[in-house]
C-alpha cells in the first residue's frame, strides 16, 4: 500500500482490469509476494556473483495503520567483484575537501585485517582494495579498526576495539601511521569503544575537544545472571586525542557500545546498545537492545535510558539533516518473525527524530534491506547483519552500509561475510499520526516484534 497515492493505487488498478496484468494492489491474489525492502534476489547465494554497482532497490516508509510506502532507492554489494571473500565491519567517511568517501572494513581469513576503499562517485564504484598498513615485511599489522573519525584536512583518526592500536592518517587516507597508544584502563579495567569520536570545534572550526563513549566489564560473568556486565562510559580530550579523562556515566550501567551526536539544541544524545535483558540472559549477544540517553550540560551528566527497543537492535549510526531532525541507522538482529521455511530473517532500519533525540518516530520507521538466513541450529546468525555506518552526502541523500551474511549456507565451514550499501532519501510524503508502536510498553511484542509477511 503507498501512502497518499489513491490516485495512483486506482490507476494501476484499472490498468490491471484492462490488460489483465498483475500488480502489487491486487490483480494476483495467488502471487507470492516479496518482503519489504528484500536484497535476496541481489545477494543470491554462495554460489551467486552479485552485480557489481548500484542495483535498483526499494526501501519501505511504514506509515502507521495505512500500511507502507515503497520508495525508490538503490543498493549494492561493495565486494560483489571480489569473488566469495569476506568484507566485514565496514565504517564510512566522507570527506568534503576533495569529494572523496572512504570505507574501512575487515578483511580476512585467516584472521581480519584492516583495509581501505575509495570512491570519487557517492559510492558508485570503489578502488581496489589496500591494506591499511603493513609491518616491515609487507604483512598487514592492523585488526579490526572501530570508529574512524574525520577531524578534517586530510586527518583521520581510529583504533583497535581495547585501544591497543591507534591508527591515524594525514593524506585523505592514502597512507596510515600506526602507534601502540600508553594503557588505558579505567579501575584497573580494559575499556573499549566502536563508535565514531564526537568533534567539538569554535567559532574558528578548530577543534576544542574529542568525546569518545567507551566501557568495560563490571566483573561480573556474561551468562551469570546476577547483574549488568557492562559499564558505559564517557572519555574526552583536549590534545586531539593524545591524551584522555574517562569516567563512568552512572545512568550507563548495562551499557556497552554507544554513538553520540551533536543534537540542533546543543544536547548531547547518545544511542546505547544496552545488554541482554535478564530473560535473555545465556542466548548470544543478538538480544541487545537499544536506548536513548541525552546530556543537556555537555556531556557532565546523563539522562536515564529511554529504552526504545528491547532486545534485538542495536549498532547504531547517527546523522543529523539541515533541519535538525536526527536519523539513527541500526541492525535488526532478532525481531522479525521467521520466514514460511523456519529460517530467521534480519535487516536494517532507520528511524527519525524530530526534537532533539528526545522523542522517536517507531511508527514511521524506514526499513533499508531485509533478507533471510539459509542456516539453522547452532550457525544461524552467520545471517546476520553487522554495524552500520550512515552518512549524510551533500546532495541529501544518506549512505548505509553495514556487514550482513544473506550468502553463507550451511554446508560452509567458516562465516563469510558481504558489505551492503543502500543509498536512499528521507521520505516527504505526509503521514499518519499512529502512535501505536510508540505508546507500547518497551518490552512489548508490539514494539519489538515485526511479521515482514503481515505488511500491507
Amino acid at each position: 500500500m503507498y501512502c497518499d497515492d489513491t490516485l495512483v493505487r486506482w490507476g494501476l488498478l484499472l490498468l490491471c482490469m484492462v490488460t489483465g496484468l498483475a500488480c502489487s494492489v491486487g490483480c494476483d491474489a495467488s502471487a507470492k509476494p516479496t518482503p519489504i525492502a528484500d536484497i535476496s534476489a541481489i545477494a543470491g547465494d554462495a554460489a551467486h556473483t552479485p552485480k557489481p554497482g548500484w542495483n535498483k532497490h526499494e526501501i519501505a516508509l511504514m506509515n502507521g495503520k495505512k500500511g507502507h510506502c515503497d520508495l525508490d532507492a538503490a543498493f549494492q554489494i561493495v565486494n560483489a567483484s571480489w569473488g566469495r571473500e569476506n568484507l566485514q565491519m565496514p565504517n564510512l567517511i566522507y570527506m568534503p575537501e576533495n569529494k572523496r568517501l572512504i570505507m574501512t572494513g575487515e578483511y580476512g581469513p585467516p584472521s581480519v585485517k584492516t583495509i581501505v576503499i575509495v570512491s570519487d562517485d557517492m559510492g558508485a564504484t570503489w578502488s581496489p582494495r589496500r591494506w591499511m598498513h603493513t609491518d616491515a615485511q609487507g604483512a598487514p599489522d592492523v585488526g579490526a579498526i572501530v570508529g574512524p573519525t574525520y577531524l578534517g584536512n586530510g586527518v583521520i583518526s581510529a583504533s583497535s576495539e581495547n585501544e591497543s592500536v591507534r591508527v591515524c592518517s594525514y593524506d585523505y587516507g592514502a597512507t596510515w601511521e600506526r602507534s601502540v597508544p600508553a594503557s588505558r584502563l579505567l579501575d584497573g579495567q580494559e575499556l573499549y569503544h566502536w563508535d565514531p569520536a564526537l568533534i567539538d570545534r569554535d567559532k574558528d572550526g578548530k577543534i576544542t575537544r574529542l568525546m569518545e563513549a567507551r566501557w568495560k566489564t563490571t566483573g561480573r560473568a556474561w551468562e551469570s545472571g546476577v547483574g549488568p556486565y557492562s559499564q558505559g562510559c564517557i572519555a574526552v580530550s583536549g590534545d586531539l586525542g593524545k591524551t584522555w579523562s574517562t569516567e563512568v556515566v552512572p545512568q550507563w550501567l548495562g551499557v556497552n557500545e554507544v554513538a553520540l551526536i551533536r543534537a540542533k539544541n546543543d544536547t548531547i544524545v547518545a544511542a546505547c546498545r544496552t545488554d541482554n535483558a535478564a530473560r535473555f540472559i545465556g542466548q548470544l549477544d543478538l538480544y541487545s537492545g537499544l536506548g536513548i540517553s541525552i546530556s543537556k550540560d555537555n556531556g557532565k551528566t546523563w539522562s536515564k535510558l529511554n529504552i526504545l527497543y528491547e532486545y534485538g537492535r542495536h549498532h547504531p549510526s547517527l546523522v543529523m539533516l539541515p533541519n535538525g531532525d536526527i536519523v539513527m541507522s541500526y541492525g535488526v538482529r532478532v525481531g522479525y518473525t521467521s520466514n514460511s521455511e523456519g529460517f530467521a530473517r534480519y535487516g536494517a532500519e532507520a528511524i527519525v527524530s524530530h526534537n532533539n533525540g528526545v522523542t522517536w518516530d517507531l511508527d514511521h520507521k524506514y526499513v533499508l534491506a531485509t533478507w533471510s538466513g539459509k542456516i539453522k541450529g547452532g550457525n544461524a546468525w552467520w545471517g546476520l547483519i553487522q554495524s552500520t555506518s550512515t552518512l549524510l552526502l551533500p546532495d541529501g541523500s544518506l549512505l548505509t552500509s553495514f556487514g550482513f551474511g544473506a550468502r553463507n549456507e550451511d554446508s560452509q565451514t567458516r562465516c563469510i561475510m558481504d558489505t551492503g550499501l543502500v543509498k536512499w532519501r528521507i521520505s516527504n510524503r505526509r503521514l499518519d499520526s499512529d502512535k501505536t508502536i510508540r505508546s507500547a510498553p518497551f518490552d512489548s511484542e508490539t514494539r519489538n516484534v515485526y511479521d515482514l509477511d503481515a505488511v500491507k
